[in-house]
């Protein structure tokens, strides 16, 4: 093993590490390795003529290993394994020296850094040479697709995926498929009407041949691996008979019961028997059972009785469905801020101050005021309104990040408001604008220019009252004085969170999250859909904020990298797994607890590894007290040879 001929190639990545590491030195210093016969350096190695350059030094000079010195191994680690493949080595045979991130990137000293550089390579061929030629183990695949969330994103990609031939089952956690565009009235910048262009879509999905739609259910458990997930599903109980329901609404009127309308954000009420939306999918109401006033024992009974079709079922229950599928698709969407968190806006304490979901539902002409707007405490209209953007957003006490899409709905809002209040003033509170997308900087324009809406550059302080009316308080940055400004109505533009239930839904896929919560995605720029866990992606805004239209096209590209991976015959998982040394294993179990993955079983008292399961974190290797298992080409023996390398 240690006579391999080992070639190494130190990219200069343009000047991202030539300005900083003298990639030259580097190739001259690794040139002394006893094991290296062949060292240079390249300015773009991942570029056409860098691979024939590797290839050519393969051929020409019998190379049995190669290190590229050059950057992360998530970015080109497979470009050059392939090269290395074509050219008859192992795939494993391959390694890289990450001189870019965790070098050129983090120095500024050019001595210092090339030395830092000249040790990372040199651990690298340390580890090359003791490196096993592994085979990829080969699986078979389940031809059929999860995908977890029923709103606009979910939909798009479980029409993509049985559009392609592929069976879609297709979980959402609420009674209705739509999600957050079902409560929205008109959509930026085109001002279309959200439930025209959302409502075909929604019947399409429940249409579909190939699609089996599950609401009021939610995912419990996943076991297995790419090709091969086991699913387990809990479906709750509708306690209405979907295909009988005609939804005459005779049920909901004699209903005695009832409760605040979460579809409406709580400007109305329904009953404990109802349905979601005009438009809902399935077409038939659902009971509450949290707001009933009893199904066991039943102690009303109101609507069974006004029910001519027969269409109620108390004895109803919850069901568990278990499903084979070979890939994943998490759609699971957003929440907004809690409005509680910010008190000094005055929500919750002032009626009339609203968060911007609650002026959509007002907007709409299924809404609770049949798309007029009026001020939730006496039913007038606003002559004077402000909406606060960046509410909780960019801001270090509450959350960091920009919610994206709050300025363009914010400008959504104040021309609706515009146009069916033309004699009213819209005021506007902003930090900055931005207005990225196409056609987004001119609706911004025409709502400022057109329609004469006040935008104010200024961090809003204060919400209060006085006199009967809200006084906004800020302070107005471009013309650096402080303002107080009279309205009727407030609108807060909270920030855009991930779903309450997203953090346990990712450790039940085992997939990593984010330090604010959204799903995390492999690399942002090169695998912005997929999870590291092979088979899963994600679409929509439980991967971060965003508007509509990205959420429909990263749904398709999340459906895309489905198909190709369920068109496979057969797919291979990486043979990088653990490796029992059943002489030292003494069957403790500590290795069982701490596996992510669920791949080590004690049998026997001895510790066995599935390695289908197995995705080489290690965690295993590092928590056996006896030393007992190793992850193949990680092992103790290479990781301190490259140690010695280093120091």
């Amino acid at each position: 093993m240690l006579n391999e001929r080992v070639g190494v190639f130190v990219c200069h990545c343009g000047r991202n590490i030539a300005s900083t590491v003298d990639v030259k030195k580097v190739a001259e210093e690794i040139a002394k390795h006893p094991n290296v016969v062949f060292s240079t350096d390249y300015k773009y190695m991942c570029s056409d003529p860098g691979q024939k350059l590797i290839k050519d030094a393969i051929r020409e000079n019998k190379l049995t290993a190669v290190v590229v010195a050059a950057c992360s191994p998530s970015m080109h680690e497979t470009t050059f394994r392939k090269v290395c493949k074509d050219m008859g080595l192992n795939w494993y045979k391959c390694e890289i020296a990450n001189i870019r991130e965790q070098c050129s990137w983090v120095h500024t000293d050019m001595k210092k850094a090339t030395e830092k550089a000249i040790k990372i390579v040199k651990s690298t061929v340390e580890k090359v040479i003791r490196n096993e030629p592994l085979t990829p183990i080969e699986l078979g695949i389940k031809k059929r697709c999860l995908v977890i969330g029923g709103g606009i994103a979910g939909m798009q990609a479980a029409l993509d995926v049985a559009n392609a031939g592929y069976e879609v089952i297709l979980v959402e956690k609420s009674p209705t498929l739509g999600g957050r565009m079902a409560q929205l009235a008109e959509t930026f910048p085109t001002l279309d009407c959200a439930q025209c262009i959302l409502t075909p879509k929604m019947v399409e999905v429940a249409r579909h041949p190939k699609i089996r739609i599950l609401t009021l259910s939610e995912v419990i458990n996943v076991d297995g691996f790419v090709g091969n997930f086991r699913v387990r599903i809990k479906k709750n109980p509708r306690y209405i008979d979907v295909d009988k329901c005609i939804m005459c609404g005779d049920c909901e009127k004699v209903c005695p019961v009832s409760v605040p309308n979460e579809f409406d954000r709580g400007l109305t009420l329904r009953k404990a028997i109802y349905i979601p939306f005009p438009q809902a999918v399935p077409p038939a109401y659902v009971i509450d059972p949290n707001a009933c006033l009893g199904l066991n024992p039943i102690i009303c009974g109101e609507c069974a009785d006004a029910c001519e079709q027969q269409a109620i079922n108390y004895d109803d229950s919850v069901q568990y469905i278990e499903e084979e599928v070979g890939a994943i698709i998490v759609a699971t969407g957003y929440e907004l801020y809690p409005k509680e968190k910010i008190g000094e806006y005055g929500y919750g304490k002032y009626i009339d101050v609203i968060d911007s979901l609650q002026y959509e539902r007002l907007l709409s002409s299924t809404g609770p005021t049949g798309g007029k707007i009026v001020r939730p405490s006496d039913g007038k209209v606003p002559k004077r309104i402000a909406f606060i953007q960046c509410v909780g957003s960019r801001d270090v006490n509450h959350v960091e990040y920009c919610s994206k899409i709050c300025c363009m709905y914010t400008a959504k809002h104040a021309l609706m408001y515009k146009h069916l209040v033309p004699d009213g003033q819209a005021y506007v509170f902003y930090i900055d604008i931005r207005a990225a997308g196409k056609g987004y900087e001119e609706f911004i324009k025409r709502v400022q220019e057109e329609y004469g809406v006040i935008y104010i550059r200024g961090k809003v302080s204060k919400v209060y009252e006085e006199d009967g009316q809200l006084i906004v308080q800020a302070v107005d940055t471009l013309l650096g004085k402080e303002l107080e400004v009279p309205v009727d109505m407030v609108v807060l533009a909270m920030a855009i969170i991930p779903r309450n239930d997203a953090k346990h839904l990712a450790e039940i896929l085992k997939v990593p999250t984010d330090k604010y919560g959204f799903f995390q995605e492999v690399h942002p720029k090169l695998r912005p859909v997929e999870s590291v866990t092979n088979g899963i992606f994600f679409c929509g805004a439980g991967q971060a904020p965003k508007d509509i239209s990205e959420s429909v096209a990263q749904a398709s590209a999340a459906a895309a990298k489905a198909i190709d991976l369920l068109s496979q015959d057969v797919i291979y998982h990486e043979p990088i797994i653990a490796h029992i040394n059943t002489d030292l294993c003494s069957g403790c179990g500590v290795c069982e607890s701490v596996c992510p993955f669920g791949a080590i079983k004690i049998v026997n008292k001895r510790a066995e590894i599935n390695e289908i399961l197995c995705e080489g974190c290690g965690a295993c290797s590092a928590a056996c007290p006896a030393g007992a298992i190793q992850l193949k080409n990680f092992r103790d023996e290479q990781i301190v040879s490259m140690l010695k390398a280093v120091l």
